[in-house]
């Protein structure tokens, strides 16, 4: 019999006590920025909502000059303030103090929403340390105060006014979140999304700290996404052609995708303006109905030459697509999974969009020339990748039965076959590899140096890539292969770390590796299993003997805080270590490999598109984007000259 489990252990949370307990389960987490962004993206499609439904046309997100207050308004019709019958508070009091409260569960107010569950404004209401709700409506402004989901003033009923809308000013709890400060880039390009999402529809971001106003208003909606995309990652359409379709039965989809020069796909898809960063039924009916229409055009005009089989994934080598579906509540319950809407799980979304899709059909057939062209780029993926089978199979014939086999030499390999029990450290250089090596867990920590700078696969064609000894010495010791042949399956480690020195050359060598596995292994960044190890660039020692104190520094900039903090103190001993071969073996097991101490940053791409962008930029063939790099941030940089 259990000894003291009782019916008095069982608690029951009450109010929005259960989102201040478990956060990440509303918005996905509060370490980093995504879930402090989550909250004004709560407050933001409340508005949008209110325009989807033809009750505003102007939305303004301001930011406060401290970056940790956002005020999101809107010209639509604002919430109600007059009391529940049954409930006997304010309609503006239970949509931000009750869970699951909220006028869109029928179509009775809105034909269509991105907001299910009537959990948003009370969510973001629930994590602010101070929110703020100015309502004008039935002729006078309404305002009403409250901290942590908890109201802390009455609704006040202020003066006469013609205006309508909704005003939303939030704080983010400290207590929650690790950071409380608002990127200013992050909400603009929140923005700009939502106003290609919304054609016609105006919306203006207000930077209190640099005073800036940008306006976002795009006509031509996912058109103007492409184009967009497009110049960010310095692309270029196939023959600069952009396609469009669209139709509105029931359930409205839009479509924009172009063919490019590029190895890999992007997918952004959109249900009723909200980002399906893991796409669903809509992005599975897109690729479905785009592959039928392109099959079938081969097919009917035979251009398939014999042995040449293709699949999918050769139809979109290149594609660069924005799909975007508007379900009316009316028609369908839409179905997410989770409240963070990353997956469409809606089996009704899947039949119009492939129908919409496969009217690309017709585009071909009216245009011969360019069908000519998609055809040979598909054609010739399928070739490229057919070869890149045959090679890797006939290595592996060379290679043998076991893999093993096949392990670079200067690979020192843990003991333990099992790969959620296992890890690899890629280091720069023997002298490093030395030191993690000796200082290592030999049951589990594998060491593989790699010799200087690396291949920069983002800028080398992909003949030099499997030319290039350092690189397939990594990919043998993973033994998952790479590019279309990766199988995570066969991964021999949960984790993947990057281990280089603190220093300038140190961070170019981890951008390098960053750059292989995001273009060749990006499977591995999307399942969790790579990660950045962070050295210390400084050891500041305090005090001496039985007294001594030692703290470790990662950058200059926390060398100068530390000493701001410690000026009380006296003057520490500071030792600066030039790489990880400097640092004796228990030092570098201690700051950088010990699990119980080290620091470890996990590398997920958030934003494929954003992130392909960057790395373009930074190692791309064109250094134009380099140099506008340097020139905006060059004041932010300190040079020895």
């Amino acid at each position: 019999m259990a000894k003291g489990y009782k019916a008095k252990d069982i608690e029951v949370l009450e109010g929005l006590e259960p989102v201040r307990k478990r956060p990440g389960m509303y918005i996905g987490g509060t370490d980093g920025l995504a879930g402090l962004h989550h909250l004004v993206a709560e407050i933001l499609d409340n508005s949008i909502d209110e325009a989807m439904n033809g009750h505003a046309s102007k939305i303004t997100v301001t930011l406060d000059k401290d970056s940790e207050g956002v005020t999101v308004e809107d010209n639509g019709r604002g919430i109600p303030v007059d009391k529940h019958p049954k409930y006997k508070k304010t309609a503006l009091e239970l949509i931000l103090t009750t869970l699951h409260a909220g006028g869109k569960f029928s179509d009775h107010n809105y034909i269509s929403a991105g907001g299910l569950h009537g959990v948003g404004a009370s969510v973001v209401n629930a994590l602010s340390v101070k929110l703020v709700a100015t309502i004008w409506r039935d002729g006078y402004e309404w305002t009403q105060e409250y901290s942590q989901g908890k109201p802390k003033t009455k609704i006040k009923k202020g003066s006469k006014t013609k205006a309508h809308g909704t005003q939303i000013y939030f704080k983010a709890d400290p207590e929650i979140f690790k950071k409380t400060t608002f990127s200013a880039e992050r909400l603009e390009k929140m923005l700009e999304e939502k106003a290609f999402l919304n054609k016609g529809l105006e919306l203006i971001f207000v930077d209190q700290k640099t005073k800036a106003k940008k306006v976002f208003k795009y006509n031509e909606g996912l058109v103007a996404f492409l184009k967009n995309e497009l110049t960010r990652s310095s692309q270029t359409a196939l023959h600069n052609e952009l396609f469009s379709l669209e139709e509105e039965k029931g359930i409205k989809v839009e479509l924009a995708f172009c063919w490019t020069e590029s190895t890999t796909s992007q997918i952004r898809s959109y249900v009723n303006g909200i980002r399906t960063a893991n796409g669903g039924t809509h992005e599975d009916g897109f690729k479905s109905g785009l592959s039928k229409a392109v099959r079938n055009y081969i097919a009917v005009h035979d251009l398939a030459p014999k042995g040449v089989k293709f699949t999918g994934d050769d139809i979109r080598e290149g594609l660069l697509a924005v799909v975007s579906v508007n379900i009316p509540g009316r028609e369908v319950e839409l179905q997410f999974q989770g409240q963070t809407k990353d997956k469409l799980n809606n089996p009704e979304a899947q039949g119009p969009t492939d129908a919409v899709a496969r009217t690309f059909e017709n585009k071909l057939n009216a245009n011969p020339t360019l069908a000519t062209a998609i055809v040979e780029r598909i054609l010739l993926a399928a070739k490229a990748r057919a070869a890149s089978r045959k090679a890797s199979q006939s290595v592996s014939r060379k290679v043998g039965i076991s893999h093993r086999l096949n392990l670079p030499g200067k690979l020192a390999d843990c003991s333990s076959t099992q790969p959620d029990k296992s890890e690899i450290f890629i280091v720069e250089g023997d002298s490093a590899g030395g030191s993690a090596k000796q200082g290592r867990d030999r049951k589990t920590q594998a060491i593989l140096p790699l010799r200087g700078k690396i291949l920069n696969s983002i800028a080398a064609p992909t003949s030099k890539i499997k030319e290039n000894r350092e690189l397939m010495d990594l990919v043998s010791a993973l033994g998952c292969g790479y590019g279309d042949d990766i199988n995570l399956k066969k991964l021999r480690y949960g984790k993947v770390i990057i281990l280089t020195d603190a220093d300038a050359d140190g961070m170019h060598i981890a951008s390098l590796m960053l750059a292989f596995f995001y273009t060749f292994m990006r499977p591995l960044l999307e399942h969790g299993h790579l990660y950045i190890g962070l050295c210390p660039l400084y050891r500041m020692k305090y005090g001496t003997g039985k007294s001594e104190e030692i703290v470790w520094v990662f950058s200059d900039e926390e060398k100068e805080k530390e000493l701001k903090a410690r000026n009380r103190k006296g003057k520490p001993h500071i030792t600066r270590f030039k790489g990880l071969g400097e640092m004796n073996p228990k030092t570098l097991w201690d700051t950088a490999m010990c699990p119980k101490s080290r620091t470890l940053l996990q590398i997920m791409p958030e934003d494929v598109a954003s992130a392909t962008s960057v790395l373009d930029d930074l190692l791309g063939r064109d250094s134009s984007a380099r140099y506008r790099l340097i020139q905006e941030n060059a004041h932010r940089l300190e040079v020895d000259v």
